[in-house]
């Protein structure tokens, strides 16, 4: 009798070489793109989600299946640990979307495939926390905004200064418009603003990401921010200088000057307690304090209210993540009205046949 060829029970692992795992890795992307779109995710959010997925791959130089919770913790504690805590959650979330599919889907496929287990490294522990100090901005009524900026743009001309006065308005009323940070505003340059592009003209925003990276937007200069900056830069910008022909001069300066006359660029501290300042004079007991995010929650919110889109608004600030864009826009999101008259009115429907 000859002695037959035996076969282990556990076959092993069907992925060995790195081009192996990176398809097999892309095919479960790709599959995790489909399962979301079918479950009716808006492009840009899955397109946030899978960034997230993409960031984290990258920082682990391993396949994701084979992370545990303390690479998780090293992640957010240490290469994540600059960034907003309302990112990190929304990551956190993606993370986690991510690994439950990876586990419902291809658990047992995965684990014949490679020999590990699949488990989210996300816990109770590490999962990020928003922070005590979150809390829900309520933009001021339009009315109240409206009041503020015609009481501040009429009371310019007996400002005891003029020019840091103007600039301060022309600043904040920019912000409450077209929505940008108070840092891009610091680092705007007369050249940023071109009026001959698109119907209204557009303005290029900078700033930095996290660990220092650039980032830029052209935004449209729509809801009368044109206006604005041509009244700005036909008067009161030349009030600092007279270097409007130069595209790096500062768009708001400074009252300090560098050699050779050209003005400093304003800091984010001017401008917010320059918007503090015109608060307390021309809303008096106003409930919640208005510093220039706020006023870009209020551009957000009142585009909205004018029928501008969620992905429109969510480019003409600059946010990654549309789920940020949502907290921004919930003043005005009704879904949760509608849902209640639409129920009464099934109610009164099995009422009255």
């Amino acid at each position: 009798m000859g002695l037959a060829l035996v076969q282990p029970l556990r076959p092993r692992p069907l992925l060995e070489t790195e081009a192996e795992i990176a398809g097999f890795e892309q095919d479960l992307l790709a599959e995790y793109v489909l399962a979301r779109a079918s479950a009716g995710v808006v492009d840009r959010t899955i397109q946030g989600e899978v960034e997230a997925v993409v960031e984290l791959r990258r920082w682990f130089g391993r396949p994701l299946w084979e992370m545990q919770p303390r690479d998780l913790d090293r992640f957010f504690g240490g290469d994540q640990r600059a960034m907003a805590p309302g990112t990190k959650v929304r990551k956190a979330g993606a993370i986690s979307v991510y690994f439950e599919f990876l586990e419902l889907r291809h658990g047992p496929a995965i684990h014949a495939a490679t020999g590990h287990l699949v488990a989210s490294p996300v816990d109770e522990l590490n999962r990020p926390k928003s922070g005590p100090g979150t809390y829900v901005r309520v933009p001021p009524p339009a009315a109240d905004l409206e009041r503020l900026f015609s009481r501040w743009r009429d009371d310019l001309g007996g400002a005891r200064k003029y020019a840091p006065a103007a600039r301060n308005y022309a600043a904040a009323r920019l912000t409450s418009l077209i929505g940008p940070r108070v840092s891009e505003l610091c680092l705007l340059q007369i050249g940023d603003v071109r009026f001959d592009l698109g119907p209204f003209g557009k303005v290029l925003l900078r700033g930095k990401g996290l660990r220092g990276q650039k980032k830029e937007r052209l935004a449209p200069l729509i809801n009368g921010s044109r206006g604005l900056l041509e009244w700005w830069l036909s008067g009161p910008r030349w009030e600092f200088d007279e270097h409007l022909d130069d595209p790096a001069a500062p768009m708001f300066p400074s009252e300090r000057r560098h050699a050779g006359a050209v003005s400093a660029r304003v800091s984010e501290n001017a401008i917010r307690a320059g918007l503090a300042q015109a608060v307390a004079r021309y809303l008096p007991g106003h409930a919640r304090p208005i510093s220039p995010h706020v006023l870009r929650h209020f551009a957000a919110s009142d585009l909205y209210a004018q029928g501008m889109n969620i992905v429109a608004i969510q480019d003409l600030l600059g946010h990654t993540w549309i789920n940020t864009t949502m907290i921004y826009v919930h003043v005005n999101k009704t879904h949760i009205e509608d849902a209640w008259a639409a129920a009464g009115q099934r109610a009164a429907a099995r009422f009255t046949g």
